[in-house]
């Protein structure tokens, strides 16, 4: 039986210069985390279904509220299942359910209707940021890896100014039965494109193949990667820079994160991130709607809800 040499997709990935390669992965996901702003559009959605009657204050916590479930629950399991079936597969299957809420979100005939597709839409949005952010490191070289990680989150904010624009032109244009379901139209729209950029130019990551062992498919996958960079630098690699220290890789199990230094940065990886969450989640659900209640009408309480989305990139 052929002996099947270990890849060390790692270290080859990490010796790749800067180039489109890495650009072109950079733009997939900088695209896909602009476009999937569901969560973005949920205080504009908000506004218009209070100038219509469908909501009050209580209505809208609930909103809200089953919004953070949906990606709570999605964040849980998204990066699990996106172990079990690779990080490609899994940028595709929840930019599926996202995309499929949204649609038929937008074509909710009642508010408890609208909450529950809402529901999904958390569940798709929150496996799917899980993926994009921790998956794509996997592509970029551990040199400048936090560099190209900013340059996502960066592109990636611009959803929040970017759909509040939209709907601030949008508001004058169609009446609010209809402005609030192509709020939903439009990034779903823009998802599928995402999504069909993914199936044709998003390989799967070598990396990912390798730690399950699929040493020939990490192979081919990395040849291919390889032999384009060399295309598009006009120069051979650099040599492959293996570390070994002779020992075996050793699973680490999911409990390591709640004993010792590992539990301090959860701990305080988790308080910042719950109270940068608890701010912006405020403001992004309720902030249209708190303007309206203060005698703002709805154009100009959308106008100013865009001039503080600004600050979010």
């Amino acid at each position: 039986m052929e002996q099947i040499t270990k890849p060390h997709c790692g270290a080859r990935l990490d010796r790749l210069p800067d180039c489109r390669w890495h650009s072109s992965m950079f733009a997939i996901v900088a695209f896909g985390l602009l476009v999937c702003w569901s969560n973005a559009v949920g205080g504009l959605i908000l506004a218009q279904l209070k100038a219509l009657g469908w909501t009050d204050n209580s209505t809208t916590a609930t909103f809200s509220a089953i919004t953070t479930a949906g990606m709570f629950l999605g964040a849980l399991v998204g990066g699990i299942i996106g172990d079990k079936t690779g990080r490609r597969n899994a940028f595709i299957l929840y930019e599926a359910i996202h995309i499929a809420s949204m649609v038929v979100g937008a074509f909710s005939p009642n508010m408890d209707f609208l909450i529950a597709c809402r529901f999904v839409m958390g569940v798709g949005l929150g496996a799917l940021l899980v993926t994009l952010f921790a998956g794509f490191t996997e592509y970029m070289p551990g040199r400048n890896r936090g560099t190209w990680s900013s340059r996502v989150s960066f592109i990636g904010n611009w959803s929040y100014p970017l759909c509040s624009l939209i709907a601030m032109g949008l508001t004058p244009l169609i009446s609010a039965e209809w402005n609030w379901r192509v709020q939903l139209l439009i990034p779903a729209i823009l998802s599928l494109i995402a999504t069909a950029l993914a199936w044709r130019y998003f390989p799967e990551s070598p990396r990912w193949l390798e730690s399950r062992g699929r040493y020939q498919e990490a192979e081919k996958v990395m040849r291919s990667i390889e032999e384009g960079v060399i295309s598009q630098t006009g120069k051979p690699l650099p040599p492959v820079v293996i570390a070994d220290d002779g020992k075996a890789p050793q699973a680490v199990p999911y409990s390591a994160l709640l004993t010792g230094v590992l539990l301090k940065r959860v701990i305080l990886g988790s308080c910042v991130l719950i109270a940068m969450n608890v701010v912006q989640y405020t403001l992004i659900n309720w902030l249209p709607t708190i303007f309206m209640t203060q005698g703002i009408n709805l154009k100009d309480s959308i106008v100013l809800n865009t001039m503080s989305m600004f600050g979010a990139p």
